[in-house]
């Protein structure tokens, strides 16, 4: 995989993220929102950070607990912040380039820094899956939010 794909990638989870998390804090219907929904939102983001800072540990200011909740209003600055020190992280780290890290259970592991940027997009994908279901169960209408709907209504040249 090549760092122009995982900026792909990165553009459109940030993209969806702050969409998602617009529909939620405007939705007239906000306390209809699940407390699942906010929490798996919570964490995706959360998330986000924690394997930022696995990756590049003296870029992150603070650390994010797995699970902690912010209010609505935060969320945007705090996926951008994520976003862009994602960026950094693509043009700065080789993708081949061993990364050795504590869990959140204290055992610690390898992967390349590909597979942890792959992990952090397909993690936020499942989730926001999850998401859509209890938006859904809870009379709000989710985001069509695949990939390939994104690429062709951004009308986005692929390189």
């Amino acid at each position: 995989m090549h760092s122009q794909f995982f900026t792909n990638l990165f553009d459109y989870q940030h993209h969806f993220n702050q969409l998602l998390i617009a529909k939620l804090a405007t939705n007239p219907n906000f306390q209809k929102t699940s407390e699942k929904a906010i929490l798996l939102l919570n964490h995706t983001i959360n998330t986000h950070q924690i394997w930022n800072a696995r990756i590049m540990p003296n870029d992150s200011e603070t650390n994010f607990g797995v699970f902690q909740i912010h209010p609505i209003e935060d969320l945007p600055k705090i996926d951008l912040k994520n976003y862009q020190q994602t960026l950094q992280i693509i043009q700065s780290v080789p993708l081949q380039q061993i990364i050795t890290y504590t869990n959140t259970k204290g055992e610690q592991f390898s992967n390349t820094a590909q597979d942890i940027l792959f992990h952090i997009i397909n993690h936020t994908t499942y989730h926001r899956g999850q998401i859509a279901t209890e938006c859904r169960i809870n009379g709000i209408e989710p985001l069509v939010a695949d990939y390939i709907f994104y690429k062709r209504t951004a009308n986005f040249v692929s390189p």
